[in-house]
C-alpha cells in the first residue's frame, strides 16, 4: 500500500482489530512502547505515545515504521498519527539528488520497463506515476526507492493496465486463496466490478487480512482493492 503524506495533519488509521481479552489503556501503551523499542527502524526516544479507549496517538519525530509497529500491537483500535519525519544531517539530500538516485534504482530493476515510471520529488517526498502491467512491478518500483537516503516518504500513483475480464480476475484470486496456506479461502468472499476487487468476510488476524489483500493485488488487471475483511479471534472457534 502507498504511504500517505501527513504534513503534520492528524491522520486517523482504523485498525479494525478485535481481541478476546480486553486490555487497559496503560497495558496498550506499555505494549506499544515495547514494540516501538523492538523495531530497529524506530528511535523510541523521539516518539511520544498517548492511549485513550484503545486509540493510540503518536507524536514527535518518527518514520512510517512507527505506525506499522503500532498496528501490530493487540488491543489497538485506531492510530492518530501526528508525527513528523525528521532526518539526521548525514541522510539529508536535495530533491535533485534524491530524484537522480531514484531514477538509477528504477532503471536497475529488470522487472520495470524503461521509461514506464515517472519520478517527482518535493521536500524529500517521492511521487511515482505511470502505468505498468503487473502489481509486482508497481511494488518493485516502490521498494527500489523508498529507503534511499534523504527520502521522507512516498506516494505510489502507478496504475495497472487491465488484462483480464472481471470474472477471470475473480476466479484467479479465489484459486490463489485456495493455494495459500496463510488464508482460509472459505471465509473470504471475492467480488469484482470492472477492475476493482472487493474482499469481505472474516479473518483470524491482521496478518491474514494483509495477505489476502496482497493476493488480490497480485492478480493481473486489478486497479483497486476494497478490503472489507474484519479481524476477529472468536469467530474461528464457532460452529
Amino acid at each position: 500500500m502507498p504511504y500517505e503524506r501527513s504534513n503534520r495533519q492528524l491522520r486517523i488509521i482504523n485498525c479494525k482489530m478485535k481481541t478476546n481479552t480486553e486490555k487497559s489503556d496503560t497495558e496498550i501503551k506499555t505494549d506499544v512502547l515495547a514494540e516501538l523499542k523492538y523495531e530497529p527502524s524506530v528511535n523510541v526516544t523521539d516518539i511520544g505515545v498517548l492511549v485513550k479507549d484503545g486509540t493510540v496517538t503518536l507524536f514527535g519525530y518518527a518514520t512510517s515504521y512507527a505506525v506499522r509497529a503500532t498496528k501490530r500491537v493487540s488491543g489497538v483500535t485506531a492510530i492518530a498519527d501526528d508525527i513528523e519525519v525528521k532526518l539526521p544531517d548525514s541522510l539529508r539530500r536535495t530533491d535533485g539528488d534524491i530524484a537522480a538516485a531514484a531514477a538509477i534504482q528504477i532503471n536497475l530493476s529488470s522487472a520495470i520497463p524503461t521509461g514506464a515510471v515517472k519520478i517527482t520529488v518535493s521536500e524529500g517526498w517521492i511521487t511515482l506515476e505511470g502505468q505498468l502491467e503487473w502489481w509486482y512491478q508497481r511494488n518493485d518500483a516502490q521498494y527500489a526507492v523508498q529507503h534511499l537516503p534523504g527520502v521522507k516518504g512516498l506516494t505510489n500513483l502507478i496504475t495497472i493496465k487491465p488484462m483480464l475480464k472481471p470474472s477471470d480476475v475473480e476466479s484467479a484470486i479465489a484459486r490463489a486463496f485456495e493455494r495459500n496456506a496463510l488464508v482460509d479461502a472459505e471465509r473470504i468472499e471475492v467480488k469484482t466490478s470492472g477492475s476493482k476487487v472487493t474482499l469481505s468476510g472474516k479473518v483470524r488476524n491482521y496478518a491474514e487480512r494483509e495477505e489476502a489483500e496482497r493476493v488480490a493485488w497480485a492478480a493481473p488487471g486489478v486497479l483497486a482493492v476494497d478490503n472489507q475483511l474484519k479481524v476477529g479471534l472468536s469467530w474461528g472457534f464457532a460452529g
